[in-house]
């Protein structure tokens, strides 16, 4: 592994008495296109605010590029930052909204327009230089806001849920655009966001967050794959979690018989590792949707409601009926309690 860009070691973050993130610690290669991801509260975007210099730590160091930054002002730490509410100057144009650090920084005319009008290319948006940010779409004012922190050549561009005002046509568009953006500029990026779709599709590795701690540390492969503990398998999709006991499947409903054996004490299943319409266990249809290429069904078990995704050509099973169902230990995800 490389030397780490961007250093958090014990860190403690705390509002007034209440510590939100609790001894965290977590190196970030340069160039390399972080997310972090978890459920509301679970402190990414304390994290966030902390390397951006918005939260002073209780304790603990934060280093970027070498440089120990955890007590310097934010506009000192050559920190980049992209907002929810992508934070546009409704007055300004395009360009004015893009320029506006670089005239802060009293920078020489010809250099302003050379870095701005490089900074609009960069995320395509060569000729809106005198639109309005309600001129824009969506899309655009979301470019416009990254554009904006690009041409500050930041050391660490953070981007908090950036995508979250996009409808889903949008979402998709802009993620292949921040990860082209993010390779081209080679620039250091943290994602902040509760979507694990996007962190799946967009970060070199991904940080899963519960309770200010780090769950599990991965590449995307790794944390849709090889969830560590029944917290991560359920937040990366994993919606069927069982526990083992004397060969039964078990939860705080009933059990079944697994029909096979393990070592582990507990197993997890994606909706589409459960087979329906084939099996040894009974179940009843309590829902069924169409989702394009399958259809999705929840099913009355003794366990439970069970979560199960069939092959859209198979045959459908009607809302209320009775069907037979199973929990293959090929499609079966060992977890750690």
């Amino acid at each position: 592994m490389s030397e780490a860009f961007v250093s958090l070691s014990n860190l403690t973050l705390s509002y007034g008495s209440t510590v939100a993130v609790p001894n965290l610690d977590l190196d970030i290669r340069e160039g390399e296109l972080i997310a972090l991801l978890g459920p509301s509260g679970c402190g990414k975007t304390t994290t966030m605010r902390a390397i951006a210099g918005l939260l002073t730590p209780t304790t603990g160091n934060i280093v970027i590029d070498g440089r120990d930054v955890t007590r310097l002002a934010a506009n000192k730490r050559g920190i980049g930052l992209v907002f929810q509410s992508y934070a546009l100057f409704p007055h300004l144009s395009a360009f004015e909204n893009v320029a506006f650090g670089l005239r802060l920084q009293k920078l020489e005319d010809h250099d302003i327009r050379a870095r701005t009008d490089a900074g609009m290319a960069t995320v395509g948006l060569s000729g809106f230089e005198a639109r309005k940010p309600a001129e824009m779409s969506g899309g655009q004012q979301q470019r416009l806001a990254l554009a904006r922190s690009l041409v500050m050549q930041p050391k660490v561009l953070l981007l908090d849920e950036p995508l979250s005002n996009l409808d889903a046509r949008l979402r998709l568009e802009m993620r292949t655009e921040l990860q082209r953006v993010q390779k081209d500029t080679g620039v250091t990026m943290v994602f902040v966001t509760h979507d694990q779709s996007e962190a799946l599709a967009l970060a070199d590795r991904i940080v899963l967050m519960k309770d200010g701690e780090i769950v599990q540390l991965g590449t995307p492969a790794q944390l849709y794959s090889e969830p560590a503990t029944a917290f991560a398998a359920d937040f990366m999709g994993f919606e069927n979690i069982f526990r083992v006991e004397a060969g039964r499947l078990v939860s705080d409903i009933g059990s079944l018989p697994m029909g096979y054996s393990t070592e582990s004490k507990m197993l997890a299943w994606r909706p589409g590792g459960v087979v329906v319409g084939d099996g040894p266990h009974k179940a009843r249809v309590l829902a069924s949707s169409f989702a394009g290429g399958h259809r999705e069904y929840v099913l009355e078990s003794q366990l439970g409601p069970i979560k199960a995704d069939a092959p859209i050509e198979s045959a459908e099973v009607a809302l209320g009926d009775p069907v037979v169902f199973d929990l293959p230990q090929a499609t079966a995800r060992p977890l750690a309690p």
